[in-house]
């Protein structure tokens, strides 16, 4: 069952003339819950997480391999925007048109002042396919690595790729 989000983000790779895979699945609000629905199709799939600066007027999201943690002091450390806490799920809307639970690069869509800047983990460029939930937790698009850069381009938000662990 398509829900809205999806299709804004299913209309927006078509318009553009991306390729990619799509597959509905059962809800997945969590890596260990979206790891019983994914399939074997190569791909990385991701972990994505949205952090607030202090003052609360610098947004970040974070992607990274699932199967790592994140230590949030050492990111603090790493990335030089002073200390970080979860943003909150008005902020997700917000910024992102997204709820917690399927935060996703492609929330960017919604972020039309490009004032969200993303931060990806260095150890993503080695993969050929990268997976991500299309802004609902219900589904996941496999992207390649080409055109998911393709895309970062087109959407205009900063970005860059840092070491994270």
């Amino acid at each position: 069952m398509e829900s809205e989000r999806i299709s804004k983000v299913l209309e927006y790779l078509n318009d553009k003339g991306h390729k990619y895979d799509y597959y509905e699945h059962p809800e997945a609000p969590t890596i260990a819950i979206a790891k019983e629905h994914w399939r074997n199709d190569g791909s990385k799939h991701c972990k994505n997480l949205f952090f607030r600066n202090h003052k609360g007027n610098r947004h970040y999201l974070v992607v990274l391999d699932c199967e790592q943690d994140l230590d949030i002091h050492d990111l603090e450390k790493r990335l030089h925007q002073g200390k970080l806490s979860f943003a909150s799920p008005q902020r997700m809307d917000k910024y992102l048109g997204i709820t917690p639970g399927s935060v996703s690069p492609f929330g960017l869509i919604n972020d039309t002042e490009n004032h969200v800047h993303l931060f990806l983990d260095s150890n993503l460029q080695k993969y050929d396919l990268l997976s991500f939930h299309p802004n609902d937790n219900h589904a996941t698009v496999v992207i390649s690595k080409e055109e998911f850069t393709r895309y970062l381009q087109e959407i205009g938000n900063t970005y860059e790729y840092i070491e994270m662990y």
